[in-house]
């Protein structure tokens, strides 16, 4: 049931509008399972109150070697353009993204790295953060899909644990026949269960499953900040008898030596 509270922020493209929950690119490889948003993310969006998850941006890093496609595939999603000719990208560059999804509005601040080893300790300084990581690889070069192992202990070790959703996308989908790409993907598949990734496919040139992934991408770090908006809402809340919280006039202080009192009323 949609909301009939009046949309909030400027309106985005139709494209960036998300009402349900983006499927995955294949079961054998994904981070969620089901194909809906979660029963507290859909009320608290039905009700608007998200907090401040419409105000902010959750920032994703794109890490990969030199060439396999990084800034294609950010240009391809945020500006619909493709270019033979694209020149490496020194140190980094980010594109601001703007969604709406479940009606609330909300951003994506995508950071294309720098996939050559001179520019990789200025990269990694804003790997720091990444609420999504997204290792690319070349769908023609599996050197570049081993690489990726690297580029993921690399984005690791400047977050949190489990702080960050992870994608595995292979790029330049449209340069490999059939029979061939499904080889690949097979083992691009079986790494992503190793790393505890989501696997995806892409073609910057021809578009092919760029906004449906970016979609999924954005889907997933909405709902999470959302839970963790809600999580801290809850964990600020009063609660009436926490005498930690709450005290009476004329009660004294635990510093004098009182014992925390149980209940209302009682000092």
């Amino acid at each position: 049931m949609r909301s009939a509270l009046p949309p909030l922020g400027p309106p985005v493209s139709r494209d960036r509008v998300i009402a349900s929950f983006p499927k995955w690119y294949t079961s054998d490889a994904c981070l969620q399972l089901k194909e809906h948003f979660h029963g507290q993310v859909s009320a608290a969006c039905q009700l608007r109150s998200t907090g401040t998850v419409g105000l902010k941006l959750s920032k994703v890093v794109v890490v990969g070697d030199l060439y396999v496609g990084k800034t294609s595939l950010i240009h391809r999603f945020c500006k619909n353009v493709f270019d033979r000719d694209y020149k490496a990208t020194i140190g980094v560059d980010f594109e601001i993204e703007r969604f709406e999804i479940a009606g609330v509005p909300y951003g994506l601040q995508i950071w294309d790295t720098a996939g050559q080893e001179k520019f990789k300790c200025i990269a990694s300084a804003y790997y720091r953060g990444a609420e999504v990581i997204i290792m690319t690889f070349d769908l023609c070069d599996m050197q570049t899909l081993e690489h990726t192992r690297q580029w993921l202990q690399d984005a690791l070790r400047e977050n949190e644990p489990g702080s960050s959703f992870l994608f595995l996308v292979g790029t330049k989908k449209d340069l490999l026949p059939g029979a061939a790409c499904e080889q690949v993907e097979a083992e691009a598949v079986r790494l992503a269960g190793e790393m505890q990734a989501e696997y995806w496919s892409v073609s910057a040139k021809t578009g092919e499953n760029v906004t449906a992934f970016f979609s999924r991408v954005a889907a997933l770090a909405f709902e999470q900040s959302v839970l963790q908006e809600l999580a801290r809402r809850d964990s600020v809340r009063p609660q009436l008898g926490d005498g930690a919280l709450i005290r009476m006039e004329g009660c004294p202080s635990e510093s004098q030596g009182s014992k925390k009192p149980s209940s209302l009323g009682c000092c």
